[in-house]
C-alpha cells in the first residue's frame, strides 16, 4: 500500500520548517554583530520602519503574540534600544518608542538585508515569487482560524 501523502518528503511543511531553521541560521552571524536575536531583529525593523506605536499594532505588524512579544520588548528596552511609556491617549495601553542608541543601530543593521541576500542564492524574481507565496500561504492559513 502506497501511502505518498504521508510521506515526509511530500509535505509542505516539512519544507517550510527546515527552509525557515536553515534561514534563521544564516541569519544569525550577521546579528550577533548588532547584538539582537531573530525575533529582536524582526520587531526592530518593524520599529524602525513605523517608530512610537501601541504594542497592539506591533502585535498586528510582527505577527507575534503579546506573551511572544512582551519579553522580546523587556530585552530590547534593557539594551537601550526602545522605552515603553503609557499611551497619553490610554493610560491602559503601552507605546513603544526607539530611542537614539536604537536610531544609530538601524544604521548598523542596514547592510543585513543584502550580506543576507549574498548568501542565499534566489533571484530577485524568485524571491519575490516566495515572498508573495509565503504571504498568501499565511494569510490563507489565518482567514480560516
Amino acid at each position: 500500500m502506497s501511502r505518498n501523502n504521508l510521506k515526509l518528503e511530500n509535505q509542505i511543511c516539512h519544507s517550510l520548517y527546515s527552509a525557515t531553521n536553515a534561514l534563521i541560521r544564516v541569519y544569525r552571524p550577521l546579528l550577533e554583530k548588532v547584538d539582537l536575536t531573530y525575533p529582536q531583529y524582526l520587531v526592530m525593523l518593524a520599529l524602525w520602519q513605523e517608530d512610537q506605536v501601541m504594542i497592539k499594532n506591533l502585535v498586528e505588524r510582527t505577527r507575534f503574540d503579546a506573551g511572544t512579544l512582551t519579553p522580546i520588548l523587556k530585552r530590547l528596552q534593557s539594551k537601550g534600544l526602545i522605552d515603553l511609556v503609557k499611551s497619553a491617549d490610554d493610560s491602559r495601553q503601552k507605546e513603544v518608542t526607539v530611542t537614539e542608541a536604537g536610531r544609530v543601530l538601524a544604521e548598523v543593521a542596514e547592510s543585513i538585508p543584502d550580506a543576507l541576500t549574498c548568501q542565499i542564492e534566489l533571484t530577485l524574481e524568485e524571491a519575490v515569487a516566495l515572498k508573495q507565496l509565503s504571504e498568501k500561504l499565511y494569510h490563507t492559513i489565518t482567514s480560516v482560524n
